[in-house]
């Protein structure tokens, strides 16, 4: 006959107050190390905790303080490199201040950014950080934070239209200087793959772009700007195909993001073309793989492990400050071209 496996129930303060004989009041001020309680029971005590297993309920403590501790965070794709790294930066500051983590991933959907929402308001997060979905259109379940009095950061893909923190950087200045970087190698047919419209930062690098020609008398060709849904790799490579295919081909790609840029150079290799003399790249983001592609990609550094620490520290801010009376702050974090073999080409000389 099977016998029905029973699960441990869990060890109380009161179960061991009754083993060594002392109230459980003693046995809860001697796990937390209160001076009251002399060091040879609290030891005794920490011995029993460890030997039967025991753990505080410190999510229970917590909420008798009005106080999780916890902050959460929603991001569109955890295995891509920059939402990783802002992972990294937050979660550096958050430990530092005493403060736990919980990630949720929306997948770029609206649907499951409003459930990660919900997951968070029921969990009662002390503070929220954002990157808004690729779907997101509608901020009903964000305001939700702001109305509950909720510290709401947002960071990347930030939403203009509630007044809350943000962290940022100048991706239209970052596109301009990706771009006059293209032109200050010779280029004068440069195209561009853009990012989803409906995303903030992917309108301000097509605008970065557009206001670089501007700037230096090029001629602005809707044919030489690809939209794209995700910037996908798959994205990039037909976007280099369509180029390639043009009878007068651009000699220079600025792309959205890495991905993208790494497809747009393998495509051009296949077909014979070479990097950067036929046709000189750059990408955004600074992702690893930038420089493992050959010929290594030159890029934008976005300093995502910053954006991560600089979000941190604000939301901390609010929840560790509440009478703060700063309805909103944008910080600007900085962005560097890391200039690599896609573009390393030999300038022009004026005839």
């Amino acid at each position: 006959m099977l016998r029905q496996a029973m699960k441990r129930s869990k060890v109380t303060i009161k179960e061991m107050a009754e083993r060594l004989k002392v109230s459980p009041s003693t046995i809860s001020r001697a796990l937390q190390n209160h001076p009251s309680i002399g060091k040879k029971m609290t030891q005794e005590v920490h011995k029993l905790a460890e030997k039967l297993g025991y753990y505080p309920n410190s999510l229970a403590a917590n909420l008798r303080r009005n106080k999780t501790n916890l902050i959460g965070v929603i991001i569109p794709r955890i295995d891509r490199h920059f939402q990783s790294s802002a992972i990294s930066g937050i979660e550096e500051v958050a430990s530092k201040a005493g403060y736990y983590v919980v990630i949720f991933q929306s997948n770029n959907s609206y649907e499951r950014e409003k459930e990660n929402a919900r997951m968070l308001m029921s969990s009662q997060a002390d503070g929220v950080i954002a990157c808004l979905a690729m779907e997101t259109n509608n901020y009903d379940h964000l305001l939700a934070f702001k109305n509950n009095n909720v510290p709401l950061v947002f960071f990347d893909r930030v939403c203009y239209e509630l007044e809350t923190h943000k962290v940022v950087i100048d991706d239209f200045g970052a596109a301009m200087k990706a771009t006059e970087h293209l032109i200050s190698i010779g280029c004068k047919r440069i195209a561009h793959v853009a990012g989803n419209q409906q995303i903030a930062i992917f309108r301000d690098r097509l605008r970065g772009y557009q206001e670089a020609l501007r700037r230096n008398n090029l001629a602005q060709e809707d044919e030489l700007i690809y939209y794209t849904e995700d910037l996908s790799g798959k994205e990039g490579a037909l976007a280099a195909r369509r180029f390639l295919e043009m009878p007068s081909r651009p000699d220079g790609v600025f792309c959205s993001n890495d991905t993208s840029a790494i497809s747009v150079i393998q495509e051009v290799k296949r077909t014979g073309c070479k990097v950067p003399d036929d046709m000189a790249v750059v990408g955004f983001s600074n992702t690893p793989v930038s420089l493992i592609v050959e010929p290594a990609l030159t890029t934008i550094d976005d300093h995502a492990f910053e954006m991560g620490q600089a979000a941190a520290r604000m939301v901390i801010r609010q929840i560790e400050q509440p009478q703060e009376d700063i309805a909103s702050e944008t910080i600007i974090i900085r962005n560097d071209l890391v200039v690599r073999e896609s573009t390393l080409k030999q300038k022009l000389t004026a005839d």
